[in-house]
């Protein structure tokens, strides 16, 4: 690219205006174009009753931003965390809001488990290093996670690795995921995009992100004929995403770590 690009950034809101603000900061031009919306939790009063049987739980295992704060918006007010037990977030990001929305309840910053702020990627598999020393046997695991028609959603390898160990591991989910409905502006940024594909920059963080690009909000932009993505460029912030992005057709997919700063380099180098 000869310029640079806008950046369209794809994650549920209010993480996506967060990353518009910090990629604006960095000097980028940056839109929110979220794919996946958050809804509150089909069952509170599960979520509820799990806080009054956290001291039984070795770990709470926050999935992302949204689970934490659905599970501590139903906390019971007399609540507080339990010493002996330990939360655990994929990434800085969901620690940073595990931080905050934990300090009123009393969880100590050193209960809470996380890959470092320089981990090559922020998932499972690079989180468990960090808790398979510990001893599981007989434990009990609690996923806090998001859910769809208030069924669990998400990878199961966590779970798999506890399990192995001894562990129960209980999903609770505390919030629901949906493909959501884009603003008459943010069809026509889409639009915009889809004619200037050169021009912009889409950044997906996950798969089912492509999955409801390509099966709820394309559609709903009621166009004349199909996309050619072929022209269209994606940051992406896993591999495992980076691969959905080619299976939809994406030409020009590059990984990237999953922190505004990698994210704004890279743009920056597809603006030269």
């Amino acid at each position: 690219m000869s310029h640079q690009p806008r950046l369209l950034v794809t994650r549920p809101q209010p993480q996506a205006d967060e990353w518009v603000a910090a990629l604006r900061q960095a000097g980028h031009e940056a839109c929110a174009l979220p794919l996946i919306a958050t809804l509150p939790a089909s069952d509170p009063a599960a979520v509820n009753q799990a806080w009054r049987a956290l001291a039984r739980t070795r770990l709470v295992m926050f999935v992302s931003p949204a689970a934490v704060h659905g599970f501590f918006a139903h906390r019971p007010p007399e609540a507080h965390w339990p010493a002996g037990t330990l939360a655990a977030a994929p990434g800085p990001g969901t620690r940073r809001v595990l931080a905050r929305c934990g300090e009123p309840a009393g969880l100590p910053l050193d209960q809470i488990v996380s890959p470092q702020a320089d981990a090559e990627q922020f998932d499972s598999e690079h989180l468990w290093p960090l808790l398979a020393p510990l001893d599981w046997a007989g434990a009990h695991v609690l996923l806090a996670c998001g859910g769809q028609d208030g069924q669990p959603a998400g990878r199961p390898w966590l779970t798999q690795q506890w399990q192995a160990r001894g562990a129960t591991v209980e999903p609770l989910v505390c919030y629901q995921r949906a493909a959501g409905t884009w603003t008459p502006e943010q069809q026509a940024l889409a639009r915009a995009a889809l004619a200037a594909p050169s021009s912009h920059l889409w950044l997906f963080s996950a798969s089912e992100a492509l999955k409801h690009l390509q099966g709820h909000h394309i559609p709903a932009l009621g166009l004349d004929t199909a996309v050619d993505w072929s022209r269209a460029h994606a940051l992406c912030t896993h591999p495992r995403v980076a691969e959905q992005a080619r299976a939809l057709g994406f030409g020009h997919v590059t990984v990237c770590q999953p922190v505004p700063a990698a994210v704004a380099a890279l743009a920056g180098h597809h603006a030269n």
